[in-house]
């Protein structure tokens, strides 16, 4: 069987290693734009002739003008966990028969977006606005990638699991799951 694996790797060229290199990448440099934020908001970076936090102080809009202060209002970190969650479900749904494993690991990750509610609420909103920004691109790029017509413009080969109608499905599945429940 290992055999076969690897005879599977080298003709596909698909080692589980590049598909993890991304995320090794992407969670240090989350991790450190969020210390970096916070650094600004909290006057602990200094630049010569002006105040990053002084210009956070004043930089931000609509209910959150001040971005280093955390949103009263919640606003932005329920779009957060909501987002998040979406992000959770998309995944879900498009899993059938998931293993004990990837059940698991997927409440972990709907545990851990809902835990990042309160956790939003307590920090600056400038980081909470990157994360914000951050999970909504990670959204987008989940919905766009699953467009047939986005990845024949991209050259990216379909799959025997990918559907001429992935929006439609995808609405199907949420909606048989959590509205049609009986």
């Amino acid at each position: 069987m290992r055999r076969l694996v690897s005879e599977l790797y080298v003709r596909d060229n698909c080692h589980p290693f590049k598909a993890t290199v991304l995320v090794w990448i992407q969670l240090p440099m989350w991790i450190f734009m969020s210390v970096a934020l916070r650094n600004f908001s909290t006057g602990a970076a200094h630049a010569q002739g002006f105040s990053v936090q002084e210009q956070l102080a004043t930089g931000g809009v609509l209910w959150f003008p001040d971005l280093t202060a955390p949103d009263s209002t919640w606003i932005l970190p329920v779009s957060l966990g909501v987002i998040n969650l979406l992000i959770v479900e998309i995944f879900a749904l498009q899993k059938m028969g998931m293993s004990r494993f990837q059940t698991y690991i997927t409440y972990f990750i709907r545990a851990v977006s809902v835990l990042m509610i309160p956790v939003a609420a307590t920090v600056p909103s400038s980081i909470v606005l990157y994360w914000l920004c951050s999970s909504f691109m990670g959204l987008s790029q989940n919905l766009l990638l699953r467009s047939p017509r986005f990845r024949q413009l991209c050259r990216i080969p379909l799959t025997k699991g990918d559907s001429d109608t992935p929006y439609k499905d995808l609405f199907a599945a949420f909606y048989s799951k959590f509205i049609s429940r009986k």
